[in-house]
């Protein structure tokens, strides 16, 4: 009798383990669908072709999102990068599409929040010295606030989409310091290019620790940041300003888009 109960609840417990594991297997099989979140980095500003529909959040079809989604066609698809995006837009009007049956979200996100547009701005304009002082000012943010803003997307992309693989893809640096380059000095280049390092190791950071994958890009654009005579980003372009610093078509399809294939 002992042996024969014995011999039941394993039976039963198997049995249990394997319910739960085909569960586990139907619903991750039945989220299929891709979310693509972010900043003006994931809509493609710069790299032209833009949604008309997408208006001034700029979408593109030379996008890394939108390419992917033509090469793998996931069960659905929803593009709600937008130019300028801030942690707080992406809460507020970007995460309507996740569900229960989104298996891959993408994002781009925290370069609008530690001041992106203006340290640029500043750099172009100002003395070195005016430039470092920026930066040293976006470079405290990432250190202080930013976290904590990107937690709480992060824990919003979870619950909305519990099923969800979360591919969070950092910024390339802008310049190649090993030439000459006609432009900003070498001493805003390479403070510029240390902003870009600290807040990609920011968001790696806060990646680890939510269990989502950070797809690093600094890699696939080396050798095409500018002044590296074949760069994949703008430089600074006054007749189309909002351009500048973005990824080129090229910089999609070649820098981001392999990122998030790898990482997918």
């Amino acid at each position: 009798m002992r042996r024969f109960r014995i011999a039941a609840f394993v039976s039963s417990l198997l049995l249990a383990c394997g319910i739960a594991l085909v569960g586990a297997g139907t619903a991750q099989a039945a989220a299929t669908g891709y979310v693509a979140l972010g900043d003006s980095y994931s809509s493609g500003v710069g790299a032209g072709s833009y949604i008309s529909s997408s208006g001034d959040c700029d979408r593109s079809t030379n996008a890394y999102p939108y390419l992917w989604n033509a090469a793998h066609s996931p069960s659905s698809f929803t593009f709600a990068a937008c130019s300028g995006a801030r942690t707080d837009e992406v809460l507020a009007n970007q995460l309507g599409g996740l569900s229960s049956s989104t298996g891959l979200v993408s994002i781009t996100i925290g370069g609008n929040d530690a001041g992106f547009a203006d340290v640029m701005t500043t750099c172009v304009t100002s003395s070195d010295s005016g430039c470092i002082d920026r930066v040293n000012t976006a470079k405290a943010y990432v250190g202080s606030t930013l976290p904590g803003k990107l937690d709480a997307v992060y824990n919003a992309i979870s619950a909305k989409a519990p099923n969800a693989h979360v591919v969070v893809i950092g910024y390339p640096r802008f310049y190649e310091l090993s030439t000459t380059c006609v432009g900003l000095s070498d001493t805003k280049r390479a403070a510029i290019n240390g902003a870009a390092d600290l807040l990609n190791t920011a968001v790696a950071q806060r990646v680890a620790a939510h269990g989502f994958t950070f797809g690093d890009v600094r890699s696939t654009f080396t050798g095409h940041e500018i002044c590296s005579g074949s760069s994949w980003l703008h430089s600074l372009n006054w007749l189309d300003i909002g351009i500048s610093y973005h990824p080129t078509a090229t910089g999609q399809s070649s820098g981001y888009l392999p990122v998030l294939t790898n990482a997918a």
